[in-house]
């Protein structure tokens, strides 16, 4: 199964968005900050990594540089509300560091299934419970 590690300190917007991910057939680890974001990446590497820009302990920005550091082919998606930036411009700066694809908040979760879908292909139907 695909592996993903979500990072946001925003723990409602962190669950819902990987409930919708592991029943989309994908392994999600959460992380509340790029510290903890890290850690989980040194114990399991995944095969994607979402992650917030703006976080207590360790921002994403510093988090996406020390990810590109340790695996220079990971993929990233950077997600951002910016702030007191305009998130654009924080997203922009996150595809200069590594992010292989970037999501302004809000966004939908159809718009970051197809962010993931296109980066490491579709979940483990064979994981998504059945609707009976």
């Amino acid at each position: 199964m695909k592996q993903i590690i979500f990072a946001d300190d925003n723990e409602p917007f962190r669950l819902s968005f990987s409930r919708i991910l592991e029943r989309s057939g994908y392994a999600v680890m959460q992380a509340e900050d790029g510290r903890e974001a890290l850690r989980k990446f040194r114990e399991s590497p995944p095969d994607l990594v979402i992650c917030d820009l703006i976080m207590p302990e360790m921002e994403g920005m510093e988090t996406i540089q020390e990810l590109t550091r340790m695996k220079p082919d990971i993929r990233i998606i950077a997600i951002s509300g910016g702030g007191r930036v305009n998130p654009l411009d924080y997203l922009k700066v996150a595809r200069m560091m590594g992010a292989v694809e970037t999501l302004a908040k809000p966004f939908s979760s159809e718009e970051l299934l197809a962010s993931v879908v296109r980066l490491i292909g579709p979940g483990d139907q064979a994981a998504i419970p059945s609707k009976r």
